[in-house]
């Protein structure tokens, strides 16, 4: 395994939620947020490029006059790539804008509401990678959270430039007072994330048989997960998995070979402790799971991982300690050892 952290230099007070691509000449391409604190008008979108050189020095790519969030990374067919973020103070409320570059992230467009006119608060990524299907037709993992938390895929069919909802994935019978916190905690988030309840932050995979699923953080102490037979048109109901969660970003990648691999916090609590940091591994279409490793177990923050696969190897980023961002390259034949 090899492990190395992204800043040497660190050039704002905190730092969170990475992305990562590989790039046709083996690059790697890394962003995400940072400033003073979560939440604030200083916060912006940060990229760094990985050569065999190591990795470059920190350059902002996006601040403005509102907070900055979760950058998304994807290629499109064409070779263009495709970086959206959300903005605004207001979680519940804000926008995904869109930036691109023809040149693999050397320069970037000025940016563009994604779906404009969206006061939503959650169209396009709202934090994981997109999907692209076999038939081309490509899915983002959306969510809001408004009261009760709901998860939806974003559609597209053109391959990003226009989007249509699907139908609303939600724990049926979930119950919320509007008002209510949900937990006392001190993750360093902004305080209007322990208000609501239920499933956001969709992590998608399709199966062989050409059905879609998604697993996705919830507040209610397992990873939740549903299926949809559609092309991720219309999705069931969220339901619960053995596997813990605590209210904290996951990710997952299906690799050439069909295995899926999963990082995440394993911890059955609501806002509960972001560490242990765990690689899982299911051979089954994520019908069981087995745990491999932790990668972190220091009580500290080791949070909202990002992993993709070259072939049966694995690249993953993360957010280490909310002062830098860690990225793990992990073999197929280390893989192949656990």
């Amino acid at each position: 395994m090899q492990k190395e952290l992204i800043m040497r230099c660190l050039p704002t007070a905190f730092c969170h939620a990475s992305t990562v691509l590989a790039l046709p000449d083996g690059s790697l391409l890394c962003c995400w947020f940072g400033g003073t604190h979560e939440g604030e008008s200083d916060v912006g979108i940060y990229i760094s490029r990985r050569t065999d050189a190591g990795w470059s020095e920190p350059k902002l790519l996006v601040n403005g006059a509102a907070a900055n969030w979760n950058p998304v990374l994807f290629a499109g067919a064409d070779g263009r790539l495709l970086l959206f973020y959300k903005q605004g103070q207001q979680i519940a409320d804000w926008q995904t804008w869109l930036l691109q570059s023809t040149d693999n992230g050397e320069t970037w467009s000025g940016p563009q509401e994604l779906v404009p006119g969206d006061v939503s608060g959650g169209r396009g990524p709202v934090r994981n990678k997109p999907l692209r299907l076999a038939s081309g037709r490509i899915l983002a993992g959306a969510s809001t959270e408004h009261g009760i938390w709901k998860a939806f895929a974003d559609i597209s069919d053109d391959d990003g430039a226009s989007w249509h909802k699907s139908s609303a994935v939600q724990i049926e019978g979930l119950q919320y007072q509007t008002g209510e916190k949900t937990a006392d905690s001190n993750i360093a988030v902004s305080q209007q994330s322990f208000y609501g309840r239920g499933v956001i932050q969709p992590s998608l995979w399709q199966s062989a048989d050409g059905s879609v699923h998604m697993l996705l953080r919830s507040s209610e102490g397992f990873v939740y997960r549903s299926d949809s037979a559609d092309d991720g048109e219309t999705w069931c109901s969220a339901y619960a998995l053995s596997l813990p969660n605590n209210n904290s970003g996951l990710d997952l990648v299906r690799t050439a070979g069909g295995v899926l691999y999963l990082v995440c916090n394993p911890v059955a609590a609501n806002w509960g402790q972001r560490s242990p940091l765990s690689l899982f591994k299911s051979t089954d279409e994520g019908a069981s799971w087995q745990k491999l490793f932790d990668l972190e177990t220091e009580p500290a923050e080791f949070s909202y991982p990002a992993i993709i696969a070259d072939g049966e190897d694995l690249m993953l980023t993360y957010t280490y300690k909310r002062c830098n961002i860690a990225c793990v390259r992990l073999s197929a034949d280390e893989l192949v050892t656990l």
